[in-house]
């Protein structure tokens, strides 16, 4: 998205906490941990990936964006699907987007990725505003 900006990676964190998984270090039940709303966020709005579950290997994992922002009122802490990403930035300034891997076979979930989104800056400053329902 041409908006996209402060992006942060969590590959690291990531890749630290599966190696203590590996080694033992970290129980299975420990991160497999995803709740019934993560579980049904991916369902109904996640996004495919490539990637197969680090940890039970079957199957491949899903991507969640969780959205939050003062200007986004009642949609603040919900999930959305990539399209409904890209009309949202071009109605709000700004609001943060936290991306998170799922598994939904083993419950396996990890944040990957958050980056800010939104038009501040690229719209003039009498436009009108927008609402979270339209």
């Amino acid at each position: 998205m041409r908006t996209q900006r402060q992006v942060v990676d969590y590959a690291l964190q990531r890749r630290a906490l599966l190696a203590d998984v590996h080694s033992g270090r970290v129980g299975v039940m420990e991160v497999c941990d995803a709740g019934p709303y993560l579980l049904r966020a991916a369902k109904f709005h996640g996004e495919p990936s490539d990637v197969t579950c680090p940890v039970c290997r079957k199957e491949l994992l899903t991507r969640v964006s969780w959205i939050y922002g003062d200007e986004l009122k009642h949609a603040a802490g919900s999930a959305r699907a990539p399209q409904e990403l890209a009309r949202m930035a071009t109605m709000f300034e700004e609001f943060s987007v936290y991306v998170v891997e799922v598994c939904r076979t083993c419950g396996w979930n990890h944040l990957v990725q958050s980056y800010v989104l939104g038009g501040r800056g690229s719209r003039d400053g009498g436009s009108r505003r927008w609402t979270a329902a339209e």
